[in-house]
């Protein structure tokens, strides 16, 4: 059985993904910052008939808790197959490059670019013991730099000095995450699902969390000829669904 590590699942997205892989048989660990929230969660999952669902704590921002939770997979595993590193924040509103503070810029960066790297870094070596090891981060739309510098993208307006710029710092570490892991049979991308509906726009978005599930996985349980080191967008509006940087 295959297994796969969410943050950020007690809810929205990262919970529909964790649902879609326990009913594709993979053993899934729940990530959330609080444990008892996360055991909740994953009681009503098995009272709904989900199976092979654990919660386990991590705080993307916190060291002892990540490594915690590598201990934990490996002493239960020994290895990891899957990691989805889905946890992310929004940050304050407004975000004008002008006057949105340095410390309220960095609090979004701790999470969304800083903790992936941490928890990436401490997993590589239970990833690097599967047969078919994946990374997927969790990006937006808002990271693409081509995107905002179109006056026709729909979404050009939105712009914010911490979440988009987060976000495109992430790219560019997983384009180099990629690369470097580029002999080993690794596949690592970025993948952006969507403008959701969910807790962290207020169900401003147009999407489902079922198809901004169903893409993630889409993109992160491909075989050995699957590619690398590229961002797939829900909202790109092709068969490819490949977004520029």
């Amino acid at each position: 059985m295959k297994s796969v590590l969410i943050t950020g699942a007690n809810r929205s997205i990262g919970l529909e993904t964790a649902k879609q892989l326990s009913s594709k048989g993979l053993l899934v660990y729940l990530g959330s910052r609080s444990l008892e929230k996360g055991e909740a969660v994953v009681k009503e999952l098995q009272d709904k008939g989900y199976q092979n669902i654990k919660a386990i704590e991590i705080d993307v921002t916190n060291p002892d808790s990540i490594s915690e939770a590598r201990n934990t997979i490996e002493r239960e595993q020994g290895k990891l197959d899957v990691l989805i590193n889905n946890a992310g924040i929004l940050g304050i509103n407004p975000q004008t490059a002008s006057e949105t503070s340095i410390k309220d810029i960095q609090q979004v960066f701790d999470t969304n670019f800083f903790g992936v790297i941490s928890v990436t870094q401490a997993f590589l070596d239970l990833l690097k013991k599967s047969d078919s090891p994946r990374i997927s981060n969790i990006t937006s739309g808002l990271g693409s730099l081509t995107l905002h510098s179109d006056p026709s993208w729909k979404y050009y307006h939105v712009k914010g000095a911490a979440y988009g710029p987060s976000k495109s710092a992430l790219n560019a570490y997983t384009i180099v995450l990629a690369y470097e892991l580029r002999e080993l049979p690794f596949k690592v991308n970025v993948i952006d699902p969507g403008y959701t509906a969910t807790d962290f726009n207020a169900h401003s978005g147009p999407g489902s969390v079922e198809s901004a599930a169903s893409f993630i996985i889409k993109h992160t349980l491909t075989d050995e000829n699957g590619p690398t080191g590229q961002y797939f967008s829900n909202d790109i509006e092709d068969e490819i669904g490949i977004s520029p940087w």
